[in-house]
């Protein structure tokens, strides 16, 4: 799964959550309602959970339940949380060939490049939360209930 799809399913699983809020809902009820894989969903809420976004209740009627108010969860917090890797990435341990001695200077132009846009990437996630989300897309009574 790509980190935008990884992204994208935890914020909608996220968003469900805050709308049936306070009633735990288990990860095929949450699948089933924003339409994931719920085996692929059960690993991004272990990765939540481990970051204190999502806890988990036990019993017949346990499931997750959102650790945070939705004001509170930012999709920097969100991406951090899923993801072990920067959006820009470029591997230059790769040999991608000598272009008349240049590679070098390529490599550091778009490493520092890419550092910048993940700056800036990174500073518009953490203005972002789940409200705005939610609010932007109006998502507030729109999924359906089991």
């Amino acid at each position: 799964m790509s980190a935008s799809t990884k992204l994208s399913t935890a914020v909608k699983a996220l968003c469900y959550l805050a709308e049936v809020y306070p009633a735990p809902k288990n990860s095929t009820e949450i699948a089933e309602n924003i339409g994931v894989n719920a085996s692929k969903l059960r690993k991004l809420l272990s990765y939540l959970g481990k970051d204190e976004i999502v806890v988990s209740t036990k019993g017949s009627s346990g499931g997750f339940l959102l650790n945070k108010a939705p004001a509170q969860i930012h999709l920097q917090a969100v991406y951090c949380a899923i993801e072990d890797r920067k959006a820009f990435h470029l591997d230059v341990t790769k040999n991608n060939g000598n272009i008349e001695g240049r590679t070098e200077k390529f490599n550091d132009y778009f490493l520092g490049l890419f550092d910048e846009i993940q700056v800036e990437i990174e500073e518009k996630m953490t203005r972002i939360s789940l409200v705005d989300v939610m609010n932007n897309l109006e998502i507030i009574n729109q999924f359906k209930q089991v």
